[in-house]
Parts: structure tokens; sequence; C-alpha cells
């Protein structure tokens, strides 16, 4: 049975430069650059008609479209680092979305999600680093940063078991508001209570 969740795609620009981050980590497993994603709310093993159920209820979202950059490189794992993720610039628009998704995932009976939810990119996995290499690697790309991208879908994906994730199938895509389409439905909804 699949693993799913939701998420958003990273562009290609931005997916080339978060290439560039990778080496010089011992022992680091680099996730490929094709499943490069940032997960909204992760929603395990569930059987076909909960997920048919998700999905409907995730097609009433309507949300517009936000740019996002993302920005610093850091660890999960303090003590005991075990994956180094690219951040994400903070955007009530993202925040915003996850939250609708959690809250469509809670009425649907799914457990809360018990972590706090910390945009991010998983850039590799680590088994048994050296917390000197993992901070000598951190401070050397600690200025990362992408120009703005625009995020005009989020996604339902799966995957498979497999060691260090992927490969990630995108199952259903969601497209998001385009502000020109919000502007022009706002416009029409004023015209209309203007008529009347």
């Amino acid at each position: 049975m699949p693993r799913l969740f939701t998420a958003l795609e990273i562009p290609r620009d931005a997916a080339l430069s978060l290439s560039l981050l990778r080496g010089g980590l011992p022992g680091a497993r680099w996730i490929d650059v094709e499943n490069y994603h940032l997960t909204l709310r992760f929603i395990g093993d569930v059987e076909g008609h909960v997920a048919d159920e998700i999905a409907d209820a995730l097609d009433r979202i309507r949300r517009p479209e936000f740019m996002l950059n993302l920005t610093g490189v850091d660890a999960f794992g303090s003590k005991k680092p075990h994956s180094i993720y690219a951040g994400i610039s903070p955007s009530p628009d993202l925040n915003a979305l996850q939250a609708e998704i959690e809250r469509i995932c809670q009425r649907l009976g799914l457990p809360a999600d018990p972590r706090k939810f910390t945009p991010h990119v998983t850039l590799a996995r680590l088994k048994n680093p050296r917390v000197d290499d993992v901070a000598r690697y951190l401070s050397s790309r600690g200025n990362f940063a992408t120009l703005p991208f625009k995020v005009g879908r989020f996604v339902l994906m799966s995957s498979r078991d497999s060691v260090g994730g992927g490969p990630y199938v995108v199952e259903e895509a969601w497209p998001l508001v385009a502000a020109s389409r919000q502007n022009w439905s706002a416009r029409a909804f004023e015209e209309a209570v203007n008529i009347r």
C-alpha cells in the first residue's frame, strides 16, 4: 500500500540550486533531485476509500497562489543529526494552506500530526555522522538562498518503501487560485452586489 502525503513540488531552477549543495559531508545519502519536495502533511498508509475521501476533501480547497523562496541550510537532530535540509522563508500563505490541509485530515478521522510544521526540503539523510563534519558542512553553506518562485498548485504524493525516500509519484494535483482570477472574482462579486 502506498504511503501518502500532501506536498509542494520544487521547480526546476530551485531544484538545480539545491543540487549544488550535494557533497562534502561523509556518510550522507543525498536525495535525488527529482524527489525534492516540501511536505505539507504526512498522511501515511491508508485504505483506498480513505484516500478517496481525502482527495475529495482536498478538492474543495480554494487558496491563492503565492511566492516562496528557500533559504538557509540546517540539520534536524542537534545532538545526533539525522538529516540535512534547506529552510523556507516565512510565508503566511504556506502556513494557511498547511493548516487547512491539517484540519481536513483531522475532520476525516486522521490523528493530528504530533510534530510542529517546519517547512523544509530534505537534502540528505545521515547515518552516524560526526557532529564536527555536520557543523563544518552547515557553516560553509549557511548563506544559501534561491530566487522566489511561484507556487501554483499542491499535490497528493505517494511513496513506496525504499532506502532514503522516493521514488515519489504525484497521485493528484490541485491548482491554487491565480491572483488575476481572484481579483476578477472579487470584482464580479462587488458588481453583482451593486446591481441589486
